[in-house]
């Protein structure tokens, strides 16, 4: 199937990297366009993450509010967070669920992958379903994080990102993916 979109391909040319820090790589490269001319694609390389749909025993679902500095706001978001070097998007799901929220899970299945961000990002979001999620422990949180953690019902997650209180993109597409598990089966 790839070569069937041959047509569409771009080639590196070169890459610059413009900057890195320690959670981004925002990089320049000159591209080879597929009718052979040439133009610059600015992007950003992001190690991954994973976004976690947190379903306690009585069906109410984990979610976490916090601020976010680059809009100035707090936002309603599921548990998620980057993947570290050398751990697998399943880790990931696992540490960050139990960081964030004191919770582990009994059963855990991957349902896909997002990508929030394909204009100008790589990074790419693996979504997990966590089932009778049960308190363990106290919250592990980063020094530099601050969350609430909270339920909900699916209803009333989706009701809240009806209303445009839930706009978060990893968040909205966990809910498409827990509405059609949960309720439908998939």
């Amino acid at each position: 199937m790839e070569d069937e979109y041959e047509h569409l391909r771009e080639s590196q040319i070169d890459s610059t990297s413009v900057f890195r820090g320690s959670l981004l790589d925002v990089r320049c490269d000159r591209v080879r366009l597929p009718n052979g001319g040439t133009c610059l694609r600015e992007y950003v390389k992001h190690q991954g993450a994973a976004v976690v749909i947190a379903q306690r025993a009585d069906q109410r679902l984990l979610f976490v509010r916090q601020y976010r500095y680059p809009l100035q706001r707090p936002f309603l978001e599921l548990p998620a967070g980057k993947i570290d070097p050398g751990e697998t998007p399943a880790d990931t799901a696992r540490r960050e669920l139990r960081e964030e929220t004191g919770y582990v899970a009994e059963q855990w299945r991957h349902l896909g992958v997002m990508h929030p961000c394909v204009g100008y990002s790589d990074e790419r979001i693996e979504i997990f379903l966590a089932s009778n999620v049960q308190r363990c422990s106290p919250r592990e949180l980063d020094d530099n994080e601050f969350i609430d953690v909270f339920t909900l019902s699916l209803a009333e997650a989706l009701e809240a990102a009806r209303e445009g209180r839930i706009t978060d993109a990893k968040t909205l597409s966990g809910l498409f993916w827990a509405e059609k598990v949960l309720d439908s089966g998939w």
